[in-house]
């Protein structure tokens, strides 16, 4: 396998499970989320990871609220 399509912060988490096998089971911005998060103590720069994830769960909350209101 390449360092494109599987890079090793990809497998570094310790459960051995890849972000992505989680992700593409969530909505586009939590999926996001989940893989900042499981990979943000395996890259360079873990806060700035950090909120990067946090800026799609602040997202997913408007995209949500937006939802609701239109269903009112």
């Amino acid at each position: 396998m390449s360092n494109i399509d599987h890079p090793r912060h990809y497998t570094s988490h310790p459960s051995g499970i890849e972000a992505i096998q989680i992700a593409e089971h969530m909505s586009f911005c939590l999926g996001n989320a989940i893989k900042y998060i499981m990979r943000a103590d395996h890259k360079h720069d873990a806060i700035e990871d950090l909120g990067k994830a946090a800026w799609y769960i602040e997202r997913e909350i408007e995209l949500r609220e937006r939802r609701e209101v239109s269903l009112d």
